[in-house]
């Protein structure tokens, strides 16, 4: 009896110990979520991300110059089954492009994906108000960079 009790109490002290063990998971880049935009003369650039819900942050993206659309994007955020979060990139359309979580901190989230041809770093962060992107290669090179204010106020 004293035996299978020193063995529970072995046991629960293990479990527990695995489960603290454990790293919690990225909390997701909420401070993202809004929309977003740019302007340099007539060119422009907008980006709106939904927060984190079931999962998923869902990411739409457009550009252009006056009244012409140039490109567009449907981007997301996602959280793996083993809890790291992937950038998935569809510019155009095309077959979404997976960017795994690189690094992280409360205002600062990069992506990478290094067999991806460009991007390969896919890097967000906040200034205060202002919410920075820049995609780059996986050294920091050819890089381009753009500084959205809110739109509308959010």
């Amino acid at each position: 009896m004293r035996h299978s009790a020193i063995l529970a109490l072995t046991l629960a002290s293990l479990t527990s110990f695995a489960l603290a063990a454990e790293p919690a998971p990225t909390p997701a880049p909420d401070w993202i979520a809004g929309a977003w935009t740019e302007a340099k003369g007539d060119n422009w650039t907008e980006e709106f991300w939904t927060p984190m819900r079931g999962g998923i942050m869902i990411g739409a993206g457009r550009s252009g110059k006056g009244a012409a659309l140039t490109s567009w994007e449907q981007p997301r955020i996602e959280r793996g089954a083993d809890g790291v979060l992937t950038y998935w990139g569809s510019p155009g359309g095309a077959k979404p492009v997976p960017f795994r979580m690189a690094s992280s901190t409360a205002t600062e989230i990069v992506f990478a994906n290094p067999a991806h041809d460009y991007p390969q770093r896919i890097h967000y962060w906040r200034d205060g108000k202002l919410l920075n992107a820049e995609i780059s290669r996986a050294d920091g090179s050819n890089s381009m960079r753009w500084t959205y204010s809110a739109l509308g106020g959010n």
